[in-house]
């Protein structure tokens, strides 16, 4: 068979999305998101160490709609990436494996990320 005769497959255009590789895929991309968010905090410790004029700069950066709206989005980053995080944990240790304990765990762990987000909003 000639390289140009192959099939292409997998690829995206064939293959319907599952939960599992949706939250996969989520997981990366929420690891990311919370290296970007390390560094807004550590830029934020930065302007607070600088002086006054810095830090009601940056202040006001996240204290503005945008601002805020990035940290409720970092905040769930933080905590699915948690969740899952400990979802590993188990597989890591052989259990959970069961097709219908990995959706059950992988809605749970969506939820559990989305009340706490809201808990921390709300208590905050």
């Amino acid at each position: 068979m000639s390289k140009a005769t192959r099939p292409l497959s997998p690829h995206l255009q064939i293959y319907k999305p599952q939960l599992t590789s949706v939250l996969s895929i989520t997981h990366r991309a929420t690891g990311v998101v919370l290296t970007f968010g390390a560094l807004a905090i550590a830029l934020f410790f930065i302007a607070a160490a600088s002086g006054e004029e810095q830090f009601n700069t940056i202040n006001g950066v996240f204290d503005s709609g945008f601002g805020k709206l990035l940290m409720f989005a970092w905040s769930f980053c933080f905590f699915y990436h948690l969740c899952n995080g400990v979802r590993h944990l188990f597989w890591d240790a052989g259990q959970g494996f069961e097709i219908e304990t990995v959706y059950t765990t992988g809605k749970i762990v969506v939820i559990a990320a989305l009340v706490l987000t809201a808990l921390l909003w709300i208590v905050a």
